[in-house]
């Protein structure tokens, strides 16, 4: 028998340690079903229980982290399949499930199903907040579509004999559960619509996903959607939802809080309408205050004939003062004005103004002559100046002393031997003529060897 070393041995620690790394290796994500028993829920929130089956069992644990989210009441004996990573817990040495996930078995198509729908209706526009139609603040008449023998229109009629008993309720029985439930759902919805009531309630207690499916149907979405008048869901508790619920005007969590959602408390408008009595009362109240007010003024108002007659007179002839003295302010100004126009005409006659006209024409005629002359005298001075210019750079004087001025075939001044090349055709301008020649050779002699 082989006899163990140091490197093979291990100690409790580090084997459960080993084996707990090589599970959740191993085991990552998991979906596992089975029936929970001994379920606990300490007071920490986490969840702890026993998955078994017919030959076998697994602890699980399930973390208040996570237990949140799941739509079920969990209890021992229930069929459930749930998601998790299998560990170790190293203390013990238990092997166990740590669960991410639960639901109830069965429900796993049906929920997909329901996912797939949801998301099919929403992009379509079933769920948009713009189409639903808002409630009406105090209904007459409800109809409520739910099974007759359930709890659910028990409590609605509960709620609103407390809270509006004037509401008239009715109610269109149905199935609200099982193969036929659909059928009778939408059937049910359009006897509701018949009746033509301010809202229209569809509601039924708790239960399973599977029990709720009905309110799931993709026709009755569409026929909630196609609804003209304001709609309500109430569909099982308040964890529950249903596509109903989003198709609908308004969803509550429970039929007793959708009761609640349609119907003004008798108790507020009792407060309410006394409120108004006493905003009316008071308005009454100042409306009369004022008419006494104005009563009592048009009797002070009201004196002798006698005195009226007097203060009429007074003013009239108070007015004929003032006509006359604006009569004569009128009188005076349209004189004056009158004057003053004729003073204008009188300045403004025709021969002053032709005298006048003649004198600027003849100063006009003068200043334009001294004005050409002297333009005149001023070109000619300039052209004489310019004229010395141009002769003092003229070559003409030049060629007049004995010199020549040679230009190349295309007028070009020769002042270099570097303007022409052999047999280049020059002319030579001298005093009285021009000569014709060909270069037959160039020397670069400056004027200094032509002194020497």
């Amino acid at each position: 028998m082989n006899q163990p070393n140091e490197q093979t041995v291990l100690s409790v620690t580090d084997l459960n340690h080993q084996a707990r790394v090589a599970i959740e290796d191993r085991f990552r994500d998991v979906w596992v079903l089975g029936e929970m028993s001994n379920f606990a829920r300490p007071r920490s929130g986490h969840w702890y229980f026993t998955l078994k089956d017919e030959r076998a069992q697994v602890r699980c644990a399930m973390f208040s982290n996570r237990n949140r989210g799941v739509q079920m009441q969990p209890g021992d004996g229930q069929l459930v399949l749930i998601r998790g990573r299998v560990s170790l817990y190293e203390g013990r040495g238990e092997f166990q499930i740590i669960v991410d996930h639960m639901e109830a078995a069965g429900e796993g198509a049906l929920r997909q199903a329901f996912d797939q729908l949801k998301a099919k209706l929403a992009t379509e526009g079933l769920f948009a907040s713009a189409a639903k139609l808002p409630l009406p603040r105090y209904p007459a008449k409800i109809a409520v579509v739910t099974s007759a023998t359930g709890a659910a229109f028990r409590d609605i009629r509960a709620v609103l004999a407390r809270r509006y008993p004037a509401l008239e309720i009715l109610l269109v029985p149905c199935l609200v559960q099982g193969t036929t439930a659909e059928e009778e759902l939408l059937r049910a919805l359009d006897r509701a619509i018949e009746q033509v009531p301010d809202i229209i309630l569809l509601t039924r207690g708790g239960g399973s996903l599977e029990d709720l499916w009905p309110f799931n149907s993709e026709r009755l979405a569409r026929a909630l959607h196609a609804c003209r008048i304001p709609t309500v869901s109430a569909v099982g508790h308040e964890i529950d939802v249903t596509i109903a619920d989003f198709v609908a005007d308004v969803r509550a969590a429970t039929p007793s809080a959708a009761a609640e959602l349609v119907s003004p408390d008798r108790v507020e408008l009792s407060n309410e309408f006394q409120g108004y009595e006493r905003h009316l009362l008071a308005m009454f109240q100042r409306y009369v205050e004022h008419q006494h007010l104005r009563i009592e003024n048009l009797a002070l108002r009201i004196s002798n004939p006698m005195d009226i007659l007097e203060r009429q007179k007074t003013s009239i002839r108070a007015l004929l003062e003032r006509f006359r003295r604006a009569s004569q302010m009128q009188l005076h100004s349209a004189r004056k004005q009158a004057q003053h126009m004729q003073a204008r005409l009188h300045q403004q006659a025709p021969h002053k103004l032709i005298g006048q006209l003649q004198t600027r024409i003849e100063q006009s005629d003068a200043d334009l002559l001294r004005c050409m002359t002297a333009k005149i005298t001023l070109a000619k001075n300039q052209l004489g100046h310019k004229s010395r210019m141009l002769n003092s750079l003229s070559p003409l004087p030049t060629i007049d002393r004995g010199y020549a001025l040679a230009t190349t075939a295309q007028g070009t001044v020769v002042s270099s031997v570097q303007d022409v090349q052999q047999d280049d055709l020059l002319t030579i301008y001298v005093s009285d003529g021009s000569i014709a020649t060909k270069v037959n050779q160039t020397s670069p002699k400056t004027l200094s060897d032509l002194e020497k």
